[in-house]
């Protein structure tokens, strides 16, 4: 593979001129870096935000920005020891590579299992960074350090600048944000990185010793406006019903065509967004049958002309109250896809044309890292958060539960009334309760209900 050995600069439409050095160029040459230019970064938001066509190359090409800016600020702030420095060389190339692994259609596919499925995006990574381009490019930073990388990605280093690709104050919330509502052309993602990348400290954890990224008092706002952000984002972007409506169409069709026989759990990393699509088209078509026939003729044109499926209920934190939900409703589950069917056949709907969605993302609003205060002293900020400085992890669970909405979508018009759906959900708690007392675990599984969700 012959590759460029000279910096590059990119203009960038969210952080204006992005300088590669000659490592980084030659891992954008790549065929599996190349790749990320045809996946979305928000996958099928565009059918909602026309403009959410941004991809994840330009993301990552900002994070690797955003992260050696951080570097250069850090270098410049004060002395610290030199072992503080172990691994810093990798971090900017973590960071151009820590969505290598992703899937098409970014995260809509996340929630797929499977005994072939190799893992989230994360753990499929390590399938790229094995490859013989990424590996080639990788050459000249010494043995090891493709596994190093793929260590940072995965959040499992040891560096101690690992909190910039992995953590609480990873670049990739800062960037992400910005760009997805730039591009969305919605006013909720402004953070204040400029106030942040000030804000960035090397501090020593006053329990362990070792040194990790950290923030001082005075940023703590600005880390506010970052959560604030987010929570925003998840409500009025992510998990907008259109997106949502699109997302369990996508993940409706890559689910049965696995189950079918028609893709591998394992052929799900390698292509781009519509390269999938046309693959699961084709393979249906040489392959009949009903479900291949409802994939090709009904599920595949429905997605590509934008015939999504509806709302046949949409219940909110306030409908739900305090009731508790059984697990199988916020996870792809087989107990759950059961419950569908049945529900669609109710409906007088053909199986896989109910969809029951309540998107998870418990680790949203948590916060681990050290402050430093005004005194000097570095002090964990956790769930509870520190008195007096940041009291925003107090009101997180909340700020999350009013987040999630619960979902019936229909493939066809259907309408259900939000007693409907609770009565379903409690008929399933009290079977399940049943079935508990029978097999002796209910304990175990009434511990699981009390966690806040």
């Amino acid at each position: 593979m012959s590759f460029r050995n000279a910096p590059a600069l990119i203009r960038d439409p969210i952080w204006g001129s992005i300088r590669l050095d000659a490592t980084a160029v030659r891992i954008t040459d790549t065929p599996a870096f190349q790749r990320l230019r045809y996946i979305r970064q928000l996958g099928l938001a565009h059918l909602v935000y026309p403009g959410a066509t941004h991809t994840r190359f330009a993301h990552v090409l900002g994070v690797y920005h955003l992260v050696t800016t951080a570097l250069r600020a850090l270098r410049e702030r004060e002395p610290l020891p030199d072992h503080v420095w172990r691994g810093a060389d990798l971090v900017p190339y973590a960071a151009l590579l820590h969505d290598i692994g992703h899937y098409p259609f970014s995260h809509a596919l996340d929630d797929l299992r499977g005994d072939d499925h190799p893992g989230d995006h994360e753990a499929v990574a390590a399938h790229f960074l094995k490859s013989p381009g990424v590996r080639e490019a990788l050459t000249g930073l010494g043995p090891g350090a493709a596994e190093e990388i793929g260590a940072l990605i995965r959040g499992e280093s040891t560096a101690p600048l690992r909190g910039l690709v992995h953590g609480s104050l990873d670049m990739d919330k800062m960037d992400y944000l910005r760009r997805d509502a730039r591009s969305c052309g919605v006013p909720y993602g402004e953070v204040d990185v400029e106030r942040l990348l000030q804000g960035l400290v090397m501090l020593e954890d006053p329990e362990t010793g070792a040194f990790e990224v950290g923030v001082g008092e005075k940023a703590v706002s600005a880390l506010e406006s970052l959560l604030f952000a987010k929570y925003q984002m998840f409500r009025n972007v992510y998990w907008h019903h259109g997106v949502r409506a699109g997302t369990v169409l996508c993940a409706r069709i890559v689910n049965d065509a696995v189950a079918a026989g028609l893709v591998g759990g394992r052929e799900l990393a390698g292509p781009t967004d519509d390269e999938l699509l046309h693959l699961i088209g084709r393979r249906a078509r040489a392959r009949g049958g009903p479900v291949a026939d409802r994939i090709r003729r009904r599920w595949l044109p429905a997605l590509r002309a934008r015939r999504l499926p509806k709302r046949a209920a949409e219940l909110t934190a306030a409908d739900l109250g305090d009731r508790s939900l059984p697990p199988w409703i916020e996870a792809p589950d087989p107990e759950r896809r059961r419950r569908e069917d049945q529900l669609a056949e109710a409906l007088s709907l053909e199986p896989g044309e109910v969809a029951i969605d309540f998107p998870c993302k418990p680790a949203m609003f948590q916060l681990d890292l050290l402050v430093r205060r005004r005194n000097g002293r570095a002090e964990r900020l956790g769930k509870t958060g520190i008195p007096g400085v940041i009291d925003l992890p107090r009101v997180a669970r909340e700020l999350y539960r009013t987040s999630r909405v619960l979902r019936v979508f229909t493939f066809r018009k259907r309408s259900l009334t939000p007693d409907e759906v609770i009565g379903l959900i409690a008929e399933t708690n009290r079977t399940d309760a049943r079935a508990d007392q029978r097999s002796g675990s209910c304990v175990a599984r009434s511990s699981e209900r009390k966690e806040p969700r």
